[in-house]
């Protein structure tokens, strides 16, 4: 359990999703930790039709919102550490109709995350401006639109 933590969160299933279902409580990289459980849940989803994809990421988007505000609520801390969701949300997106395999999905992977490290403008006005759970959502699925971009031009590149 993490010091930070007040114990009574940990009873609280809510949390254990917006906690990437315990990834965020890594004591290294937890945004890290989270990615790694959307790539999972990537993998999951990634033969859908791509209408369904959109859907899907769009319907965990906006329950991120919520759920990402409770959790923040909960633990007193605007964007705590331990709150994942968003990162498991936004790298769905950055590998939005992604080339199929492996390379893609590390690429993907890493481009995200470089993104959601980094913060180049205006992913990092809206973390520091927007509040809440939007906010705690926003920078992420930015993050994730920059990779998805980049990815997209790269692989017209590489497979034209």
């Amino acid at each position: 359990m993490s010091a930070d933590i007040p114990a009574h969160c940990y009873r609280n299933p809510v949390n254990w999703l917006a906690w990437g279902f315990g990834s965020g409580l890594s004591p290294w990289a937890p945004g890290t930790c989270g990615t790694v459980v959307g790539v999972v849940v990537y993998m999951a989803l990634m033969a859908l039709p791509l209408g369904t994809y959109l859907l899907v990421v769009l319907l965990m988007a906006v329950f991120g919102v919520w759920l990402c505000t409770h959790t923040a609520n909960q633990l007193g801390v605007h964007d705590h550490g331990s709150i994942v969701w968003d990162e498991i949300v936004g790298v769905l997106v950055a590998l939005v109709a992604a080339p199929a395999g492996w390379l893609w999905i590390l690429a993907g992977f890493c481009l995200f995350r470089l993104f959601d490290i980094w913060k180049p403008w205006p992913i990092s006005w809206l973390d520091s401006h927007v509040e809440g759970g939007l906010g705690i959502m926003l920078d992420d699925l930015l993050a994730g639109v920059y990779a998805a971009v980049l990815l997209q031009i790269t692989s017209l590149f590489l497979l034209t």
